[in-house]
């Protein structure tokens, strides 16, 4: 005889259906915990080609360190600030990548939540709200 008992109103097979749906939020905790700490450490360190300078930065893109060549001073200085700054998007696109390798890595491309952070990732690094 058919039961005419809706699946999610019978109490085992809701008991069991919670219980699934609470592993999930489990893992997926755990899962956005790691991607957490990842992103908080991440630190990228980029040089440009003539060894002028070079300079890291954290996830968020902001500056960390800048460390100048021996041969800082063979430079013209309008020469080297465009150098800065052209080091410094190019480490900030390389952080921006690493920062969607990571929400890719962690929480997965069918998450709902990772796609929405990873369009928001920016060539700066960040992860605008």
């Amino acid at each position: 005889m058919a039961s005419n008992v809706e699946p999610l109103l019978e109490p085992g097979m809701a008991l069991e259906r919670i219980a699934a749906w609470q592993n999930e939020i489990d893992e997926l905790v755990t899962r956005t915990r790691t991607m957490s700490d990842r992103l908080s450490a991440l630190r990228v360190t980029t040089t440009d080609p003539r060894r002028i300078v070079e300079i890291t930065i954290d996830t968020q893109g902001a500056l960390l360190d800048i460390r100048f060549g021996p041969h800082l001073s063979q430079h013209d200085p309008g020469a080297v600030a465009r150098t800065v700054l052209a080091t410094l998007r190019d480490a900030r696109r390389q952080a921006a990548d690493q920062t969607r390798r990571i929400i890719l890595e962690t929480v997965g491309p069918e998450s709902a939540a990772a796609r929405e952070m990873m369009s928001r990732a920016t060539p700066s690094g960040q992860v605008q709200p």
